[in-house]
């Protein structure tokens, strides 16, 4: 069917139409603007500020940006967590669970921590250069693509030798792309190490103070380890230092060191940390305190042997081996200083069907809670590939969460392995006569080979990604230097502390990390690079 218009109604039209056109234009403009009030783009240059108001007005926006999306982030995570255990808690109880996730104290304090961080690091960065002194540059300038000319030295100014080394066409120069020369203006654009190392260590040890008593030594804990590692990568760069299998040999150290520390001093490390690892092995309590006190004295608490001897799934056989122990133990301390395999897993009498069940365990357990981590920081770091390859990222992620589930369940395999294997071979030495294999047999029990074990458990991170190894390394490696300074204090050898040595530590690890992110952002970890980079920006 055909139409005709008049030219009335045709001049209409095309005036409707560009005006639709116009607000369409204006419409994803101000929807742009808006995403990068909550989102910041690679490549953004750093702000020229000159005087005071300038700098106010910039460390308020950033602050107010930071808390927003520190609120957000936060929230987020608390609202994943929670899918996975609202179905299994009564209809009544939902919407507060869900309100709490949303809106509880612990959201509201981390926006506040995070955006008085932000605020004070921008005020106090931006600050100091307008209070002192300048920096004279005596680098070379940077040509109009952002390549360098390189400095003639003195007396070759004649040399037609060098003079072929100076670029003088520009079809040999590559171009660098926006954001590249963004970043190359921001590296060049150094500041004094100490104002970046000044403003991170106030901004640390006051924003940090938001934080519940219980939150900030984890906090500051972090911070510190990631001050430590940006500081030693930057030394290490700078001196040619390379160390084959470096994240595992830490992650192996800090191993041995939690371990030793739950089974023989658990006063060391904080209880819930000391409750979660039983978890994640997957043991009963008093399994663990008859270990331990086979360890210090030779016997454990009868008490613990017959609440394994009581306990419904003991087998017959292995519920007949443990209160043989326990008449053995009501003599005196006894020659073995370690559990035996009817103790360790009382419900199962072979050793080869425990690892596979323990294994299975841990990688369901663990599943949802690394799924947490994969998929969340992927979802807002990496949004640009998932709208472009969603099955990609999804099966990357999937296989990513599956081998970080794997990795923890080869580590308890390796622990309840050495256990299991110890005991057998403890009893099949009995029956030798070699006074070195006797001797060797009464050693088996020594404490440092629970340290030694913890570490060799280190070598299940091999099976992570190695991107992210440096990153559990990181984790683990607050909750050992807290054990090992504990242990330390209360052998008498360090002293101090006290209330104020959370927010000094906190203030220590931000000065470092800020320092090193504001002149060698790329000796961080990406995954903390990024986070930096979209709470604070270049500057």
């Amino acid at each position: 069917m055909n139409l005709a218009f008049t030219p009335l109604q045709s001049r209409k039209q095309l005036r409707q139409s560009y005006e639709n056109l116009v607000a369409l234009a204006n419409a994803q403009e101000a929807l742009q603007q808006t995403r990068k009030i909550v989102w910041r783009d690679r490549g953004e240059p750093a702000v020229e500020l000159g005087s005071i108001e300038e700098v106010f007005e910039h460390a308020l926006r950033g602050g107010a940006r930071a808390g927003g999306l520190g609120f957000g982030i936060r929230a987020g995570v608390n609202v994943f967590l929670l899918m996975f255990r609202i179905f299994k808690t009564p209809k009544s109880f939902r919407f507060s669970l869900i309100r709490h996730a949303l809106l509880g104290p612990d959201t509201f304090k981390f926006a506040a921590m995070l955006g008085t961080f932000v605020t004070l690091y921008k005020l106090i960065l931006n600050s100091l250069p307008l209070f002192t002194f300048p920096i004279p540059d005596f680098s070379p300038p940077l040509l109009p693509w952002g390549a360098q000319t390189p400095a003639t030295p003195p007396g070759y100014e004649s040399d037609p030798n060098w003079s072929l080394m100076t670029p003088t066409s520009d079809k040999r120069q590559t171009k660098l792309s926006k954001q590249a020369k963004a970043h190359e203006m921001w590296i060049r654009k150094k500041g004094r190490r100490w104002h970046a190392a000044l403003a991170g260590t106030i901004a640390g040890g006051l924003a940090v103070l938001w934080e519940r008593q219980d939150r900030r030594l984890g906090i500051a804990q972090q911070m510190f380890v990631r001050g430590l590692q940006g500081s030693w990568n930057a030394f290490s760069a700078k001196k040619g230092i390379k160390v084959p299998f470096g994240s595992v040999i830490v992650f192996s150290l800090c191993c041995g060191q939690i371990m030793y520390s739950w089974l023989l001093r658990p006063e060391t490390i904080p209880k819930s940390y000391s409750l979660w690892i039983s978890t994640a092995a997957k043991v009963l309590q008093p399994t663990v305190l008859v270990n331990r006190g086979f360890a210090r004295e030779g016997r454990a608490d009868p008490k613990d042997m017959q609440a394994l001897i009581d306990w419904k799934y003991t087998t017959p056989r292995n519920r007949t081996l443990i209160a043989e122990a326990l008449a053995m133990t009501a003599a005196g301390p006894i020659e073995r200083r370690f559990s035996s395999c009817a103790e360790t897993h009382p419900w199962l009498d072979r050793c080869t069907y425990v690892q596979v069940e323990r294994f299975l365990e841990v990688f369901k357990w663990m599943f949802p809670i690394y799924g947490a981590l994969h998929f969340v920081p992927a979802l807002l770091f990496k949004r640009k590939q998932w709208v472009k390859d969603p099955p990609g990222m999804l099966w990357r992620n999937l296989l990513g969460t599956g081998r970080s589930s794997a990795f923890l369940g080869v580590f308890v395999i390796i622990y309840q392995t050495y256990f299991c294997g110890r005991f057998n071979l403890y009893e099949l030495l009995q029956k030798s006569k070699s006074p070195a294999l006797e001797l060797f047999r009464k050693n088996m029990g020594h404490k440092f080979t629970l340290w030694m074990v913890g570490a060799l458990c280190g070598l299940s991170l091999l099976v992570e990604a190695p991107k992210r190894r440096a990153e559990l390394a990181m984790y683990v490696m607050p909750k050992a230097l807290e054990s090992a300074w504990v242990t330390a204090r209360g052998r008498g050898w360090v002293q101090g502390g006290g209330r104020t040595g959370t927010s000094i530590l906190c203030a220590l690890g931000m000065g470092m990390v800020m320092s090193t992110y504001q002149n060698d952002p790329q000796h961080l970890s990406g995954l903390v690079r990024r986070i930096l980079y979209q709470f604070i920006g270049p500057n």
